[in-house]
Parts: structure tokens; C-alpha cells; sequence
């Protein structure tokens, strides 16, 4: 981070004096970006950069012009929903480089930390599938999304290629299954979808869920989201035994939250592709670009195993996919 540019940038945002200094604190928890807090001693700014080879163990590239995509996003829901993303403060297309607004972790916790802490609040879950379900709505008739949004080509870089394609080059036995998948994702053009909505990108605070990191947003599929978020809750219901009865209910949750406030015109089938594109995503994270960093050996197989018996039979619905996920022990 380059802190005499970023300097400017704060200054011609008017977000500091003309004589101010700042200082550059560096933040924890992404791979795709650095990411600081500015301060000039008196307020402070998230400051973001994305970076061309994203920091993981197998080689990562993606076009940095997806800060763009991010901007956009945060700026659209922070336009039509107050408090469900931070402000952008001021945007550097040359960077690129975001700032926005700071939240203060000690009023807006992380969701993964909490739940990684054994701190499973269903009520936080449920308003993140609603939450969820408003943006993909609100989108889904707004004319200006579909143009604004056409970014396919950054979310097969960041999603389809890393998540589904090498998975499936890795994965001989469901391949024809994951290359499915692939061909429904890239012909869907629906709504507004965030493409990152784990809990790690989700702040708890206290009006609500608030949702960062949007650096692969485009318009597309909005089962990928909900998807990829009980993905994550299901993974650990897995391998934290004594949160698994927890951890699951706050994946219902987090579905009927979605379900309840998903209305518009062909709604309804969300639910059916986002099952089908749950076992795809767990086996991701054992096999795909971006294992999980909490997955030992043995819950890995666990995983593994798991998806690609629900990959050979999905499950209708998500209170029966749940269910398998549950009494899954092998």
C-alpha cells in the first residue's frame, strides 16, 4: 500500500486536511486483497487494494479490475438498503483502490470468528438469509443491474474455474456433474449476487449482518449465494461435533430467512438449485483452489465423502439435504 497515493486520495475525498498524515494499520482475514485502516489520529478509513495473483498455495490470478465490481455492489445496496454494506468514501479506478467506511470490531464482530468460537446465534443467521433474499429481489426488477453488473468473465476467474473446473479436473467421479453445473451457472442471468457471501465477509453488528468484501459480484444465479453461505455453516456443523445440532439449525435458519423474503417471479426454484450447487461447493473446499484452513485430514474426507455421495443423489429440498448433513458419519 502506497501511502503518500493514498494520502492523496483521502485528501481529494476531502476525507482529511490538507496537512494531514496518515497511518496505515494492515487488517487480517482475506486472500484476494490488501486491505488497511487509515487513521490521521482522529478518523479512520478502511482502505482496499485487489491484488493480481491472490495469496493461496495453488496459483490464483484474477483481473484487479474487479474492485470495480466491488465498488459497484457496495454502492447499489448501500443505495437501497441502509446498513447492510459500509459506505464507499472515495474510489481510485487507477489502483484500484477502495475506501470506506472503518468498522469498529469492537461493534461489528466477524461472523466466522464467532462461530469458529463455538457462538452460534440462529437469530444472526436467519436476518443474514433475509438480508440475502432482499438484495437478490430488490435487483431482480432494477433495469440498470444487468449492464452494470455483466461481469462474467471476473466471476469465472474467482468462482466458476477455481471452484467448479479444477475441482472437476481433480475429481474424475463427478465431473460430468460439476461441468453441469458450470453450463446452468453461466447461462443464468437473474439478479444482483455478491459471490463471496461466507461468513468471514459477514460483520455482526448491532442494527444487523453487514456484508463486505464484494469482489466477484455480477449478475448471475442467486441460488450461488445462499449456496455458498449454508455451504460454509454445513462444513462446520461437520467437524464441530459439539455445535453440529446448533450449527445446523442456524443453517435452516439462515434458509427460511431467505425463503421468506425471496419473492419474485420464479423464486421458487432457488431452492432446488441452490441444493444442487451445495455438494459442488463442499467438495470445493477440500478439492477446489481454496481448501478450508480449518479442515484437518480427517474432516476433510468426511467432506469430500459427503459431497459426492449428494452429488450422485441430490437432495430435494434443504431441510433434507440438512437432515443428511446431520447424520452424516463416516
Amino acid at each position: 500500500m502506497d501511502k503518500g497515493r493514498t494520502e492523496g486520495l483521502l485528501r481529494r475525498a476531502g476525507l482529511i486536511g490538507p496537512e494531514a498524515r496518515i497511518e496505515l494499520m494492515p487488517l487480517t482475514g482475506g486472500v484476494s486483497s490488501d486491505v488497511w485502516r487509515a487513521t490521521d489520529g482522529f478518523a479512520s478509513f478502511c482502505v482496499k487494494a485487489a491484488l493480481p495473483e491472490l495469496k493461496t498455495k495453488a496459483r490464483w490470478e484474477a483481473p484487479i479490475g474487479r474492485a470495480l465490481a466491488e465498488r459497484n455492489w457496495l454502492d447499489w445496496v448501500g443505495k437501497h438498503f441502509d446498513g447492510f454494506a459500509p459506505r464507499i468514501l472515495a474510489f481510485d479506478a487507477a489502483g484500484p483502490t477502495i475506501v470506506m467506511d472503518f468498522l469498529d470490531p469492537s461493534h461489528f464482530r466477524n461472523w466466522k470468528s464467532k462461530l469458529m468460537d463455538g457462538r452460534v446465534d440462529t437469530g444472526i443467521a436467519r436476518q443474514v438469509g433475509s438480508r440475502l433474499a432482499r438484495i437478490h429481489a430488490a435487483s431482480v426488477c432494477a433495469a440498470s443491474v444487468p449492464a452494470s453488473f455483466a461481469n462474467d468473465a471476473d466471476f469465472d476467474a474467482l468462482r466458476i474455474d477455481p471452484y467448479f473446473r479444477y475441482t472437476a479436473a481433480r475429481e474424475p467421479t463427478v465431473a460430468p456433474r460439476l461441468l453441469e453445473l458450470v453450463s446452468d451457472l453461466e447461462g443464468r442471468r437473474e439478479a444482483l449476487v455478491h459471490g463471496d457471501v461466507s461468513p468471514k465477509n459477514i460483520l455482526c453488528g448491532p442494527d444487523g449482518p453487514v456484508f463486505i468484501d464484494a469482489e466477484c459480484a455480477t449478475f448471475g444465479d442467486p441460488a450461488f449465494d445462499i449456496a455458498f453461505c449454508l455451504n460454509h455453516i454445513l462444513i462446520k456443523s461437520m467437524v464441530m461435533p459439539d455445535r453440529r445440532g446448533e450449527l445446523n439449525r442456524a443453517a435452516l435458519e439462515l434458509w427460511e430467512g431467505y425463503a421468506e423474503s425471496a419473492r419474485w417471479p420464479g423464486s421458487g426454484a432457488v431452492e432446488l438449485r441452490c441444493t444442487a450447487l451445495l455438494p459442488a461447493l463442499m467438495l470445493a473446499r477440500v478439492s477446489g483452489k481454496s481448501p478450508l484452513e480449518y479442515l484437518d485430514e480427517s474432516g476433510a474426507r468426511s467432506v469430500r465423502s459427503a459431497a459426492i455421495e449428494l452429488l450422485g443423489r441430490p437432495a430435494c429440498n434443504m431441510t433434507a439435504l440438512a437432515r443428511f448433513v446431520m447424520e452424516y458419519d463416516r
